[in-house]
């Protein structure tokens, strides 16, 4: 059973409806016992880092999560924010990530000539696949993917970038550690390719 991270953030009914369509078991997870009962989980999330921690944390899953992505290799998709939490901290808050891919999110404004570009960086965008392709198996050349972001993830290891994209500056806009992965995009706005993408997630 594929849980999304109900933690009051993020459209966890767009990943269950995506999900109805495509004839796999997904369901909303809303307690420590639910994720630790889920096969794989997705991590949602919009908005503003430190609110969406402080979320997490108040929900009483943020230990599940980690625990289930570290101690039993359950795989872990984080989604926009979802991804961010991943990385160790962000410039746009004070509190601190998950650390589960190491790196730190970052003003994009501050990406070379990314500042000169309107922010928040959204609409459709192609993406490069750059390292293990299995995420994007079975989708035709071209890939395009629906981004909504003004912060964008830095890992500390080039060997965890999945996927990158352009926006003024190249950026990764996907990371992989082990079963831990991260997209930048929101795949449940992004028609086949993120119906693709989710079937894939679905089937590692």
């Amino acid at each position: 059973m594929i849980g999304v991270v109900d933690y009051g953030l993020g459209n966890v009914q767009a990943f269950i409806t995506m999900y109805k369509r495509l004839h796999l078991p997904a369901m909303p997870v809303r307690t420590a016992g639910e994720v630790e009962a889920a096969t794989k989980l997705i991590l949602p999330g919009v908005g503003a880092f430190d609110h969406a921690m402080d979320l997490l944390n108040a929900s009483g899953m943020r230990d599940a999560v980690v625990a289930s992505a570290t101690e039993r290799a359950v795989p872990l998709l984080g989604v926009c924010v979802g991804m961010q939490m991943m990385a160790n901290g962000s410039d746009e808050g004070e509190l601190p990530g998950l650390g589960l891919v190491p790196g730190r999110v970052v003003e994009m404004k501050r990406l070379n000539t990314a500042a000169v570009l309107p922010m928040p960086h959204m609409g459709w965008n192609d993406v490069e696949a750059v390292g293990d392709a299995s995420l994007f198996r079975g989708l035709q050349d071209g890939l395009k993917f629906y981004f909504l972001h003004s912060y964008c993830f830095a890992c500390d290891n080039e060997a965890d970038v999945l996927a990158q994209t352009s926006y003024g500056a190249t950026f990764a806009c996907a990371v992989r550690r082990g079963n831990v992965i991260g997209v930048q995009f929101h795949p449940e706005k992004s028609h086949h390719f993120g119906a693709g993408l989710l079937r894939n997630f679905a089937e590692l």
